[in-house]
């Protein structure tokens, strides 16, 4: 194959990949279309904190402000070092709607989160259980269109991916690629459609559970060593036979994951390849290949001002560029990401080869860390 019809290949590509990109746009509904539900169970609303002063109030009050009449909140401290327990009890103070938890000594075998949430489950009280993360802010809306979409898709395991807020320079170079993925290589018309456990997604940011279903999984026991438990709920959910499904929540959660380079490199870093279930093969052809994809059309172009390229050859690599970046800018549409992103897709793929670099590095060591705690990675699952 000569670099021409290899250019050509990659206008192949990345049309399959729009492919995808526009069966998910057409598939994934709004939370807000499902307006409010016709019955409104009570609902436990878990959220497991550690070391999160700097949004964890402002991400209560979005709670505790929910437009719907049946829910409880309940905060679990993770043996935090900063303020956070002091902000749970003053809020509790103000709202008997939240119950503070203290969280008990990390057992073994257990990482620190899935052992939170694990714990949450246990003091809950509501036939649903919505896990959220402390950085999320939640439209007053929001729980009700959630629960809402519940009833209406009669989902056991109902997941929303939150609109990101991009700071930093450092989080515009970083995060969208968690969206850009999300939207270019998860089939969700067919994740939704088809029974296989292995066409799964889901965003612990926001996880919607009926209590039953969970217990049928294994609840957070099932998953207690897997960096990447979200994505391991949504396998098990439908590895049981239950039903998922995967909703935009752009329009009613908010979250800022990270607040510059080093807080997302080191938080990618954790997940990456704990997301491919750590399928050495499978990873070492993906990340390459979106490189390849992505900068061997523009490195052809950027030739072609020294070297004599053929015509049909700088067709097709304007062809697959142009075809790269449109998939960045209706990404940045969808998720509500600013210009810039789009501008920069090529970049974001760097510097995810060098997080994909990185993911794999700390997984074969053996050990990561994660809000001072250290992680047992266990590549068996």
């Amino acid at each position: 194959m000569d670099w021409g019809q290899m250019q050509a290949s990659l206008v192949i590509f990345f049309l399959a990949v729009g492919l995808i990109f526009w069966t998910n746009w057409r598939e994934l509904r709004l939370l807000s279309d499902y307006g409010h539900p016709s019955d409104t169970p009570l609902v436990s609303v878990l959220v497991p904190a550690r070391n999160e002063e700097r949004a964890l109030e402002r991400c209560l009050r979005s709670l505790l402000s929910q437009d719907y009449g049946n829910f409880e909140v309940l905060v679990l401290d993770d043996h935090s070092s900063d303020d956070t327990e002091a902000i749970i009890l003053r809020l509790a103070q103000e709202d008997l709607r939240l119950r503070p938890i203290q969280g008990a000594d990390l057992p073994p075998g257990w990482l620190g989160k899935h052992w939170a949430c694990q714990q949450l489950v246990e003091k809950a009280q509501g036939s649903l259980l919505l896990f959220t993360d402390a950085d999320t802010v939640h439209h007053p809306q929001a729980l009700a269109n959630a629960v809402s979409a519940q009833q209406q898709e009669s989902a056991d395991m109902l997941t929303a991916f939150p609109h990101q807020i991009l700071g930093s320079w450092g989080e515009k170079l970083t995060v969208p690629l968690f969206g850009w993925s999300f939207l270019c290589f998860q089939p969700i018309l067919l994740i939704h459609r088809t029974g296989l456990h292995g066409l799964s997604v889901a965003v612990g940011q926001f996880m919607l559970f009926r209590r039953e279903a969970l217990a049928q999984v294994g609840g957070f026991a099932s998953v207690r060593g897997d960096v990447a438990d979200d994505l391991a709920l949504a396998r098990a959910t439908k590895n049981c036979g239950l039903r998922l499904r995967v909703m935009d929540g752009t329009d009613r959660i908010d979250c800022r994951m990270y607040h510059d380079f080093k807080e997302a490199s080191a938080g990618f870093s954790k997940n990456l390849f704990a997301a491919f279930r750590y399928n050495l093969p499978l990873f070492l052809f993906v990340w390459p290949l979106i490189a390849y994809a992505t900068w061997s059309p523009l490195i052809t172009l950027l030739s072609a001002l020294f070297l004599p390229i053929p015509l049909s050859t700088l067709s097709w690599s304007v062809a697959a560029s142009l075809l790269s970046f449109l998939l960045w800018l209706f990404t940045s549409r969808r998720l509500h990401f600013p210009l810039s992103v789009a501008l920069a897709g090529p970049l974001i793929i760097l510097v995810a080869l060098f997080i994909a670099t990185r993911s794999l590095i700390s997984a074969y060591s053996g050990k990561g860390t994660w809000k001072g705690r250290n992680l047992e990675i266990d590549r068996s699952r």
